[in-house]
């Protein structure tokens, strides 16, 4: 199931990291479990966030996939997400 994971990370800790030079690892880290089909990183209510789409084929993967973004202070979450194609199948299949 396609899946949008947004992780807010805490300011103070993300500012240690960056400064000890363990952000890139971890984001690295984190991109290779995922292999996300996309993947952005902006701000948001002033906090350093990431936005990555990807597949997640067993709910049991989350914890694995997650757990270096807790250790980094994260606000995490995650839903289900269509892109245009999902919804064209999804609409198609309703009776109307």
């Amino acid at each position: 199931m396609r899946m949008l994971l947004t992780a807010q990370m805490d300011t103070e800790s993300a500012n240690r990291s960056v400064s000890d030079g363990t952000m890139s690892k971890m984001i690295e880290e984190v991109v290779e479990q995922l292999k996300p089909e996309a993947a952005y990183f902006t701000v948001q209510n002033g906090q350093r966030t990431c936005l990555m789409v990807f597949d997640m084929q067993d709910s049991a993967q989350m914890p694995p996939l997650l757990e270096p973004l807790f250790h980094a202070d994260s606000k995490i979450g995650l839903q289900p997400v269509m892109n245009l194609d999902d919804l064209r199948a999804g609409l198609g299949g309703m009776e109307r």
